[in-house]
């Protein structure tokens, strides 16, 4: 596996260290440790996912129909992705995986909401202060409300795009978080021709403005390509999920994945093998694992999925404005993949931009206010689903007795396949502006403006293989420790 460790010469024992906890602006609890010598040189740094939620275990014994629904409980930011992989599942279980026309465009429908509307939480209010003002810019500033003060047109606009987006997954699936639309083998309901026409009259609106923010993070990158194109390099593999003529596509296909320099290493592969393509490791500093492809080793086959993969895995977008910024975007990086973080943010935009045309097209498709909305055929006792969650690729695997319960599950969420993806960019973002410097707010910003570029999850990315150290104390009012339980590595209860 790729080493986290700056420099070995000397024993953590000796060095400072300094701790980024919580990191800010992203979904999920997470931190950083930096040690560091006396000159300030970092010696190491890490990533530290240091919540544990136990969704693949207590899964097992529920109804496979309740999974679903059960899922979106891992995120209140991306549900959708979570309910349709799982839904995706639960179709081959039943015997539906091939979805009537009306059910499949209510799903994408669903999903395209879903991108736009997390794609613009993240870019406009997570991340747009530390662009537009600067990442060592006053912190009493740097935060949606200062983008609000300084720059009131654009926090509008992203406002405005995560509600349009909000309201096509209500639409779709009956509330705006943790909807219920989706089913095994199809979907509960189609549109009226009511709440197309209560969608549509926005579309070209949506579309006119995510081409604005195209248009905002094109031009930060051109005024400083200094630090645009080489803050947080990681030059590595990237995987996505790629159409059947190789075009972009967020809701199905076949996994591809390209090294470095853009040369291919698989393509086309279906992904009911991804357990043998793909190896889950672990580390005793996390709770997040650490997936590989396989064949290639945990030193070498580490990737990045999400935005910045998928643009550059793809050969087209289907939607014509999405497309011509993706050729721009190529010829940008002079048909090289760029590797930098900050282009994960110019990449989310051109996503973005493909939501709401897509969303626009199938709002006037005819199948969206038919009646045949579920499928079925002969059962199975196993289904994997994957999408492509906002994040990057998202794995759903499940196993089902006689009974119709839930015996297995495994989940591989798009922030755990980036996990060592992100080690690394913070990893250089620490050598090249910490190291030998007195630290500062502004400067310890720069590990969490290298996060925040992959939009992690944490709180969806987060489970252990094996027994999990835990200690449980039960306190009274007064704050006084009646009793505790500890229960260690070897698993054993200790009181």
């Amino acid at each position: 596996m790729y080493q986290f460790e700056l420099e070995t010469a000397k024993s953590p024992d000796t060095l400072r260290r300094i701790v980024i906890e919580p990191v800010s602006r992203v979904e999920g609890h997470g931190k950083v440790t930096i040690l560091l010598d006396d000159d300030n040189k970092v010696h190491q740094v890490r990533l530290h996912i240091v919540e544990f939620r136990g969704f693949e275990k207590f899964i097992e014994g529920r109804p496979y129909w309740e999974v679903p629904v059960l899922v979106q409980r891992l995120c209140g930011i991306c549900p959708v992705s979570h309910h349709l992989a799982a839904s995706k599942a639960m179709d081959m279980i039943v015997g539906g995986a091939q979805l009537t026309p009306t059910a499949e465009k209510i799903r994408r429908l669903m999903h395209y909401g879903q991108m736009l509307q997390s794609h613009a939480l993240h870019f406009f209010h997570l991340s747009s202060p530390d662009l537009l003002f600067g990442f060592d810019s006053d912190v009493a500033k740097r935060n949606i409300v200062g983008v609000a003060a300084a720059n009131p047109d654009v926090a509008k606009k992203g406002v405005l795009l995560r509600k349009f987006g909000q309201e096509v997954i209500r639409v779709t699936s009956g509330k705006r978080v943790h909807g219920t639309g989706s089913v095994p083998g199809g979907v509960n309901k189609a549109l009226t021709p009511e709440e197309r026409d209560y969608l549509l009259k926005d579309a070209d609106q949506m579309v006119a403005w995510s081409r604005d923010a195209v248009r905002i993070i094109k031009q930060l990158h051109r005024q400083n390509a200094a630090l645009y194109d080489s803050f947080g390099l990681v030059p590595s593999t990237m995987m996505s999920l790629v159409g059947p003529g190789g075009e972009l596509d967020f809701y199905h296909g076949a996994l591809r994945a390209k090294d470095k320099d853009g040369e291919a290493i698989f393509d086309q592969v279906s992904y009911q093998g991804y357990n043998t393509l793909l190896t889950e490791g672990v580390k005793s500093w996390s709770y997040m694992k650490f997936p590989y492809i396989t064949a290639l080793g945990d030193e070498n086959g580490w990737y990045k999925v999400g935005p910045l993969a998928r643009i550059q895995n793809c050969d087209s977008i289907p939607t014509p404005l999405a497309e011509e910024e993706r050729k721009e975007f190529e010829a940008y990086g002079n048909g090289k993949p760029q590797h930098a973080s900050l282009a994960f943010h110019w990449a989310r935009m051109i996503e973005m931009l493909c939501a709401a045309e897509t969303i626009k097209s199938l709002l006037v498709d005819d199948d969206m206010l038919g009646r045949d909305l579920v499928a079925s055929g002969p059962r199975r006792s196993e289904g994997i689903g994957v999408i492509e969650a906002p994040r990057g690729t998202l794995f759903h695997h499940y196993r089902v007795d006689d009974d119709d319960l839930v015996t297995y599950a495994n989940l591989i969420v798009s922030t755990t396949n980036n996990n060592t993806a992100m080690n690394v960019a913070v990893r250089e973002v620490a050598k090249k502006y910490l190291s030998g410097r007195e630290l500062t707010e502004g400067l310890l910003n720069h590990i969490e403006v290298a996060i925040r570029c992959f939009d992690p999850c944490l709180s969806c990315a987060t489970h252990a293989l094996g027994k999990m150290p835990l200690e449980v104390s039960l306190v009274d009012a007064g704050g006084t420790v009646i009793h505790r339980l500890t229960k260690g590595e070897d698993g054993e209860i200790r009181s």
